[in-house]
């Protein structure tokens, strides 16, 4: 692979990651023809969404057989407690198998507001989480953080592998040449 592009995009929450379909989606964001998504991020998380000209560089990126890590923040609900962490770190039971082993650890909130906030409770406060995954089971970290009592209100992929966002805003993009 030699001379591939790749767009690191800032995805705003409640956008699709398709340039077809339901709108919002990609086409919105980036005009940039022959570029396509190398994995998902669903219309209710933000962050880093990797596009790409180059099916095997896309293959690479996506496939977990690859083992790329993934690093999220999730705002989640109630105050995260260290016997939860210890769970995600281990692997929690999901109904389509043990996750692997993550890293995970509280955080402080690193994101601005969002607008739409996320619903907020006056009796339940939230917390932060970093976790790192290397796998991608559909909607993982929801469901990961949920099965530890702690449902996420709020999930932004902060990095892709090498690959993080810097300090781009949501909706921009940049582009990047990669030679493997």
């Amino acid at each position: 692979m030699l001379g591939s592009n790749l767009i690191l995009l800032n995805k705003p929450y409640g956008v699709m990651s398709q340039f077809s379909g339901d709108a919002p989606n990609l086409s919105e964001y980036v005009a940039e023809k022959g570029f396509y998504p190398a994995g998902r991020l669903d219309k209710d998380s933000e962050g880093l969404l990797l596009l790409t000209n180059d099916g095997k560089l896309q293959n690479r990126i996506s496939d977990p057989q690859f083992k790329m890590e993934k690093t999220y923040w999730a705002q989640v609900e109630g105050d995260i407690d260290t016997s939860a962490i210890k769970w995600l770190v281990k692997g929690v039971d999901l109904k389509d198998g043990l996750t692997k082993p993550a890293a995970a650890a509280r955080i402080k909130c690193p994101l601005p507001k969002r607008v739409p906030d996320i619903r907020t409770r006056q009796s339940k406060p939230t917390s932060w989480l970093e976790l790192t995954i290397r796998e991608g089971k559909n909607r993982q970290v929801r469901r990961m953080t949920a099965a530890v009592g702690f449902p996420t209100l709020r999930l932004f992929r902060q990095r892709i592998g090498p690959w993080t966002l810097l300090d781009q805003a949501p909706g921009t993009f940049r582009k990047e040449r990669i030679n493997f």
